[in-house]
Parts: C-alpha cells; sequence; structure tokens
C-alpha cells in the first residue's frame, strides 16, 4: 500500500509543481465559495498568517508557501492517505451525512490513539486521482484524508486556532411561544 500511496503523490507533485498543467484542472464540485465574505475571510486569513508565522514563511514567499501546501500531497507523512468518493447520484445532502460518517472514522482513529487530516486539497486532482485509482465515473471524489501519528516536535502540531463560542451561533430557547402565552 505504500508503494500505491507514493506513485499516487509523484504523480500529483510533478503536475502541481508544473503552472502550466495546473491550469488544466477543475475541482469536482463548488467546496469554496464563489466570493468570500467576513468573518469567514477574516477567519480563513488569520489560520493562514498563523499557521505561516509559526513555520517562518513570510507573506509573498511564494516558493514556500508552495512547498509548505504540496506537503498536503505527501499526506504530511503519514503512513496512510484515505481517498473518500460518493456516488454521483446522491443529492447534495448525502455530503452532510458523507462528512458524518467521515467524522466518524476520525474520531474513531482518535480513540485509537492515531490522528487524521482531512483535506479537500486532493480536489483538484480529481480526474488525476481517478485514473490512478480506477475510481469509476459513476463515483464523485468528495476529499483526502491522512491517517497515522501526529509528531509533536513539527512547530506546525502546536497550532492552537481561535475557536467561535457556542454563544456566538446558537440560541438558546427557554420556552416555546405556547408556553409563554400561558
Amino acid at each position: 500500500m505504500e508503494a500505491a500511496k507514493e506513485r499516487l503523490s509523484d504523480v500529483i507533485m510533478r503536475m502541481y509543481d508544473d503552472p502550466s498543467l495546473m491550469a488544466m484542472l477543475d475541482e469536482p464540485y463548488d467546496y469554496y465559495p464563489q466570493e468570500w465574505i467576513s468573518p469567514y475571510i477574516d477567519r480563513r486569513r488569520k489560520l493562514g498568517l498563523d499557521l505561516y508565522g509559526l513555520l517562518g514563511i513570510q507573506k509573498g514567499d511564494k516558493d514556500r508557501m508552495h512547498a509548505q501546501f504540496g506537503r498536503n500531497y505527501r499526506f504530511f507523512g503519514a503512513p496512510v492517505g484515505l481517498m473518500f468518493t460518493i456516488d454521483r447520484g446522491m443529492g447534495r445532502g448525502s455530503l452532510i451525512d458523507y462528512g458524518m460518517f467521515m467524522q466518524s472514522i476520525m474520531i474513531a482513529a482518535r480513540a485509537r490513539g492515531l490522528d487524521t487530516c482531512p483535506q479537500i486539497a486532493f480536489t483538484t486532482f480529481h480526474r488525476l486521482i481517478a485514473d490512478e485509482l480506477g475510481i469509476p465515473e459513476q463515483q464523485m471524489f468528495v476529499c483526502g484524508m491522512s491517517l497515522g501519528y501526529a509528531d509533536p516536535s513539527c512547530i506546525e502540531n502546536s497550532l492552537v486556532t481561535d475557536r467561535e463560542t457556542v454563544a456566538s451561533f446558537t440560541i438558546f430557547h427557554e420556552t416555546t411561544n405556547k408556553e409563554a402565552e400561558q
């Protein structure tokens, strides 16, 4: 299995490192919004600045940013790379179910002392991945995932991201309208 993972990584990296080949790629579905708005773009920028800051990568250092992002395609050194697909006949709502399925894998891995990293970065290479792995046309590529043991000595693994408080996105109702009328 390690050889198959390395072959796939090598093929993706050859394409990733060639801007003319990258220009020919497309996405299997819209994952990101067509136009980023606040607060989401602000959170995304902060995460990027925090991560690259830890790594000592300055804004505008395109070569180091490219190299860092390319680590996705080597599964960040994890021994196992998972690829997830879904039948194209399923509706968009099935992606919600699929996300819960993937989260279950992540929770089960964590319960066994393993770490995971879901990776949307692979979607750009969906056709190449399908060719390399023999994924039938009826299957839509969803994302990849690294599975292994996180290296606590890697500085990027020390990043603690900001989290929104529950109160910032939740409305608590103590009584229903009918109870309030009584």
